[in-house]
């Protein structure tokens, strides 16, 4: 990789007018999610070395068994957070309730909130599948001077002012948007620096793959079912590829790369779907939106629903417009 690139903490910088608020802030509250990926990025990579792989022997708030790196991620990227000085909550998928965090002078003047999936695809961690962290950041909406509360954390997703995420593959990428487009950043190891290696990047508005764990076909709603059937059929550019990894990272970037869609819907067995709206579904919505992609239910925009509480469930279907858009068509004609 060529020493001439752009690093990710020039590309900050440079780019600070686009961001609509102080610009030091965001450059602060970046540069420790990229410290905290750096060193969760040293520990997924010796996983199946030490004895780090494995579930924790506790359960997060949603039943799931924690593997023990996602409580590593989890502790590295809230110290992280918490030493800069810019956060004055975060909320992560693997805690029950949000955290609350003072600022230095202690009259809690930080303005951003970060939700966070420290490890996504966690279980796929003992067989070296890529895993990755998801983040979502907020200007607060109670007054500065003031703890923060449960509302500064449910807010609308068109509501964010940057999302991104960090995928530990093959290589390790940290990709992410404030708004103005999507640019992506792979880690030279050996120098320990984030590079630009994909700007603006953006979803072929059509694309050939579809990624749905079809294990739970019978579950489906019907319009999920027919538009899986369209996926198969020997017509035209059809049948799609499928390509479901099970890491929403993984699926996600690759489809943007390569254009495809993601579904994660209903089943009888996850009435509301299985993905977070505030950690994982907002945050990639955010970014297909900036991606010139698309991201709903099936007939609502994901940012668009209003949270009720920080550990909401949503059907999510997102990735190259036209997939969506058709799918949606199917969703919407299976309930006339």
């Amino acid at each position: 990789m060529s020493h001439k690139k752009q690093t990710l903490g020039e590309f900050i910088i440079e780019n600070q007018t686009s961001f609509q608020y102080s610009s030091g802030e965001l450059s602060s509250l970046l540069n420790s999610i990229r410290l905290a990926a750096k060193i969760v990025n040293h520990e997924v990579n010796k996983a199946g070395l030490v004895d780090i792989i494995g579930a924790a022997g506790d359960t997060n708030i949603q039943g799931e068994d924690q593997q023990k790196l996602d409580v590593y991620a989890n502790e590295k990227f809230i110290q992280t957070l918490t030493k800069r000085n810019i956060v004055c909550g975060i909320a992560s998928e693997e805690e029950d309730d949000f955290i609350t965090i003072n600022s230095q002078d202690e009259n809690h003047q930080n303005k951003y909130v970060v939700l966070i999936d420290p490890l996504d695809g966690s279980s796929n961690i003992d067989v070296n599948v890529s895993v990755g962290t998801i983040f979502s950041i907020y200007r607060r909406v109670t007054p500065v001077g003031t703890p923060v509360q449960l509302e500064d954390f449910l807010q609308k997703g068109s509501e964010q002012v940057a999302a991104g995420y960090v995928v530990y593959g093959t290589s390790t990428m940290l990709v992410y948007t404030t708004g103005d487009g999507v640019n992506g950043f792979t880690l030279n190891p050996a120098i320990g620096s984030f590079y630009l290696s994909h700007p603006k990047m953006e979803f072929p508005v059509d694309g050939n793959i579809y990624s749905v764990n079809e294990g739970n076909y019978f579950d489906f709603p019907q319009g999920i079912k027919n538009y899986i059937k369209y996926c198969q059929e020997e017509v035209g550019d059809r049948p799609y590829t499928s390509r479901y990894i099970g890491s929403l990272v993984s699926d996600f970037h690759r489809n943007m790369i390569k254009g495809g869609i993601y579904l994660y819907p209903q089943s009888s067995k996850n009435p509301n779907g299985k993905l977070r709206l505030l950690y994982e579904c907002n945050p990639m919505a955010f970014l297909a939106e900036q991606a010139n992609g698309k991201s709903s239910d099936g007939f609502t925009r994901t940012m668009d629903v209003q949270p009720t509480e920080l550990h909401q469930r949503v059907p999510f279907i997102c990735g190259s417009k036209n997939m969506v858009e058709k799918a949606e068509e199917f969703m919407r004609n299976a309930q006339k």
